[in-house]
């Protein structure tokens, strides 16, 4: 997997919980922290679009159990 190198900005407070993240954890570097942190805020997204678009189906419709070919013998 590529990678990229970004530099960012932290509180005080935000950069010792990543480094006590790290060291608790077993991670490897505040990078793997933020890595990890990332993919939650990927999956909390990818949650919330499933959620809208199962809201988005109609009630009304109906699963199909069968195929319409009630005559076909196993």
């Amino acid at each position: 997997m590529q990678t990229g190198k970004i530099s960012i900005s932290l509180p005080t407070a935000l950069l010792q919980f990543v480094e006590n993240y790290k060291i608790t954890k077993g991670c490897k570097s505040r990078s793997q922290v933020i890595e990890l942190a990332l993919d939650l805020l990927i999956f909390q997204e990818l949650e919330q679009a499933y959620r809208e678009a199962s809201a988005e189906i109609d009630p009304e419709w109906e699963l199909t159990l069968e195929d319409g070919l009630k005559d076909e013998t196993w």
